[in-house]
């Protein structure tokens, strides 16, 4: 024994001790680098196909010319470090942009009492010294319906936050308020208000009193009407077309029997479009909502939606058949479509409401499969196209209540990929070429530990390499006596 500890003292010490300093020199070296990375905010490598980690080429060229001071205020995201870490790349990228972090909410009355919160409240506000935009946790994710596959928006949702508060022209949006048969500030309030905290302007529009659609307009929606427009606001709307005018038409026409429009139909056939009376039931069970026919959920795919990587579903809710007129008709017109949904070739149309039966009766009509969604464009002239997006069912853009079970309900724009088809449906008729669309999916799991467990893991990764490194400077020794 006496033998072995001088053989410590006197040998082994001083290059054990020479050894250790080493390791503490390369810990120093590793700490201390971490540190430099950490204050200098470097931007990660990011070797994920995807490039999960990383801001999009997409966001660099938008964000690159800021001309206004954006601050990123990240409230209580201590348990969102991904969040946290992925808007530090937005200061990376620019001095114009500041990140600020607010982590103990109950210190801040300001916040509470401007926002709501209650100091568990997660929220993003981004903002510039006259305008600002909050982002919630959920909105930093959406669903793929296809694969009920949770898609991460964050991205998305701070990327256009910022461009929506720095553009210098916002987009105007008009709304024909006359005779319409569901009140659109009600019925569509989740809508409209989106559009406005997208940096929309939006307006009900009433042609008999202002005696034209403004030439401001860059998209008009025209809804569900209780009654035909006049031949004035006919004319009016026809000549808007006329002028390269885009329209969304978002309509549950097909359900008012009694209700004749022929001035509303006209310019519907400027686009080679009819509407007949009629409700879509669908009959296969995998494309309807809680088995209920009238609920049929279509698959959208649409040429201006391709950036969107993910799968899109929508939930016609009393749906109508859109029609277009023969292919000599639609070229006469200079008129071309693309089917943005359809429902399935089982699908029929019934007309009388008073059958209990859902499904098909001889009562009923066709069979088959019909077109419930179209993006349309009408050539004008060599250089002027018209372009119109029509979904039949305007209840399904709406804030309606669907009961989903006898204890809970949803908004019938919040079904599937409602609200997201349908804002981007008028993003393009806006031409808000200036928001991107980024959805990112792995199929990883996240470090969901307690904070016991989280605290062993954390001991053994730093103990064990010294333990080891212990050992074998030993197990050398040892072996080396043995020579």
């Amino acid at each position: 024994m006496k033998k072995l500890l001088g053989i410590i003292k006197n040998k082994w010490l001083i290059k054990g001790t020479t050894t250790l300093l080493l390791v503490a020199i390369v810990l120093v070296c590793f700490i201390g680098l971490n540190i430099l990375v950490q204050n200098i905010n470097a931007e990660d490598l990011d070797f994920t196909e995807k490039k999960l980690y990383s801001l999009s080429d997409e966001t660099k060229n938008k964000i690159k010319d800021l001309d206004k001071e954006v601050t990123i205020q990240l409230i209580n995201m201590n348990d969102y470090g991904y969040i946290k870490e992925f808007a530090k790349k937005y200061s990376a990228l620019t001095d114009k942009i500041k990140v600020e972090e607010v982590d103990d909410l109950s210190s801040r009355v300001d916040l509470k009492t401007e926002y709501d919160l209650d100091d568990t409240d997660s929220l993003i506000v981004v903002k510039t010294a006259d305008a600002e935009k909050t982002l919630t946790l959920y909105d930093l994710y959406t669903i793929d319906y296809s694969t009920y596959e949770q898609i991460d928006t964050t991205e998305e949702a701070i990327t256009n936050a910022i461009v929506e508060l720095t553009i210098d022209r916002k987009p105007k949006i008009y709304i024909l308020s006359t005779n319409t048969y569901y009140s659109s500030q009600q019925s569509l309030y989740t809508v409209i208000t989106q559009l406005e905290e997208d940096s929309n302007e939006v307006e009900y529009l009433d042609i008999l009193t202002q005696g034209e659609v403004p030439e401001d307009c860059d998209c008009l929606i025209i809804t569900t009407l209780a009654k035909d427009i006049t031949e004035l606001e006919r004319d009016k709307i026809i000549e808007y077309i006329q002028r390269g005018g885009k329209i969304m038409i978002l309509t549950s026409q097909n359900v008012l029997e009694e209700v004749e429009t022929p001035n509303y139909d006209t310019v519907l056939a400027e686009y080679g479009i009819s509407m007949d009376f009629g409700v879509i039931f669908e009959q296969d069970t995998n494309r309807m909502l809680q088995n209920a026919p009238e609920f049929a959920i279509s698959d959208v795919s649409a040429s201006f939606m391709n950036n969107i990587d993910m799968t899109l579903q929508m939930c016609f809710i009393d749906a109508g058949k859109i029609e277009f007129a023969d292919d000599e008709k639609l070229e006469e017109l200079g008129v071309t479509y693309e089917t943005i949904a359809s429902t399935g070739e089982k699908s029929f149309i019934r007309t009388d409401f008073d059958q209990t039966s859902f499904t098909k009766t001889s009562e009923d009509g066709e069979e088959g499969s019909f077109i419930v969604g179209a993006f349309v464009t009408k050539s004008i002239s060599d250089d002027i196209n018209s372009e119109l997006i029509i979904y039949s069912s305007e209840v399904s853009a709406t804030d309606m209540q669907i009961p989903i079970s006898s204890q809970y309900y949803s908004y019938a724009i919040d079904l599937y990929n409602n609200k997201d088809i349908i804002l981007n449906s008028i993003s393009y008729l806006t031409e808000r070429t200036d928001t991107i669309t980024i959805r990112k999916t792995d199929d990883t799991q996240p470090y969901s530990v307690t904070e016991q467990q989280d605290t062993i893991i954390r001991i053994i990764i730093f103990t064990i390499p010294f333990v080891i490194i212990f050992i074998g400077i030993i197990v050398w020794y040892i072996r080396k006596r043995r020579r």
